[in-house]
């Protein structure tokens, strides 16, 4: 686990670790229209079900002189633009850990890694439904 040093010689450091700016990566990735989440492995899904911590499994975080760069793996809703969705995860990411964590964004690169169909398979329930 690797932390950033936000250095103050007034009032000394303060450290912010990677699982930190990982769940504000990732809470800003779910806020976007369009992701229907992370990229997780079946067992990594298993294991979110009982333990909170699996927002890194899905985004790295990596230190280069005094900015970061941020890689997220996402799955996308069917139907949506997904250079438009990438996009918007990109800006809400950058401007979401700058603002709460004080560090340089130089980077967020999205690996879109799937695709979900799950609202397509409610929209076809509800209609056989009626």
């Amino acid at each position: 686990m690797e932390n950033f040093n936000i250095n103050n010689e007034q009032n000394g450091n303060i450290k912010i670790s990677d699982e930190v700016i990982a769940t504000i990566a990732s809470v800003a990735t779910k806020e976007v229209n369009g992701i229907a989440g992370l990229n997780l492995s079946f067992t990594d899904e298993i294991a979110s079900k009982f333990v909170k911590k699996n927002a890194s499994k899905s985004i790295k975080i990596t230190q280069n002189d005094e900015n970061i760069t941020i890689d997220i793996s996402v799955v996308v809703n069917y139907g949506v633009r997904i250079p438009d969705v990438s996009w918007e995860v990109q800006e809400n990411v950058k401007k979401s850990v700058e603002l709460m964590s004080g560090l340089n964004v130089d980077k967020v690169n999205v690996i879109v890694a799937g695709v979900s169909f799950e609202s397509d398979k409610e929209n076809a329930d509800n209609s056989q439904a009626e």
